[in-house]
């Protein structure tokens, strides 16, 4: 399905967001070109059927967001958000499936991808998610970070990170933090990378959430 794809500006003036849609499965891709092309503020700028032309058609168009099936023939999901992010590291990725397993979950979240759907979504959340994504936010519905804490391996946090844990769950900020426990935001910031990776999430929120769900933290 490489062919172009166009828009004018949007209604308020800006310029759309541009996205790539890629799924093997050739009667839902044309669905989301066509739900995607439905909004203002959107524009389907490339479609592809498998891994491998969805990476070279990122390379091709740069869009500002991709959203990606997670089993796709020639190069799956995972392979081809590690194949983007290795050409640019602020590469804004969805994955949008119909695998929830922790593991899957796990894989495309380290792999780089910053939101992850599933396909039976209502068409509001899909849409929310491209927009968060495209404004740098990460996007994982309650039920999937619920589902991934619940898979998560055993690697227990240090006294510090829980620490830090415990004070972040309290709402303070990285510098309160840092003047509560005598170390520095740059510590601060260090642990919270150790704590994200430990707890396989992409933001506060979600590693509030999966704290939670293993009894780290009382929200």
């Amino acid at each position: 399905m490489n062919k172009p794809f166009s828009k004018s500006l949007a209604d308020d003036g800006s310029e759309p967001i541009r996205i790539l849609v890629a799924d093997d499965h050739v009667t839902v891709l044309e669905g989301l070109v066509a739900i995607i092309g439905r909004q203002p503020d959107m524009s389907v700028v490339a479609g592809a059927v498998n891994g491998r032309e969805a990476v070279d058609l990122w390379r091709q168009h740069r869009p500002d967001v991709a959203l990606l099936d997670l089993r796709m023939p020639l190069l799956d999901g995972v392979s081809a958000i590690e194949e983007i992010c290795r050409q640019d590291m602020g590469a804004r990725i969805i994955i949008l499936t119909t695998f929830d397993s922790d593991t899957d979950i796990s894989k495309a979240i380290k792999a780089g991808a910053r939101g992850y759907l599933l396909k039976d979504a209502p068409r509001e959340e899909l849409l929310s998610c491209i927009r968060k994504v495209h404004t740098g936010q990460t996007s994982l519905a309650p039920e999937l970070v619920t589902k991934l804490a619940a898979g998560l391996s055993s690697i227990p946090l240090t006294t510090r990170e829980r620490d830090v844990l415990t004070l972040l769950a309290r709402g303070l900020s990285n510098k309160e933090i840092g003047g509560s426990l005598f170390i520095s935001e740059t510590t601060v910031k260090s642990h919270l990378r150790s704590i994200f990776t430990k707890l396989n999430v992409l933001s506060r929120t979600e590693a509030m959430a999966a704290a939670s769900q293993r009894g780290l933290v009382k929200l």
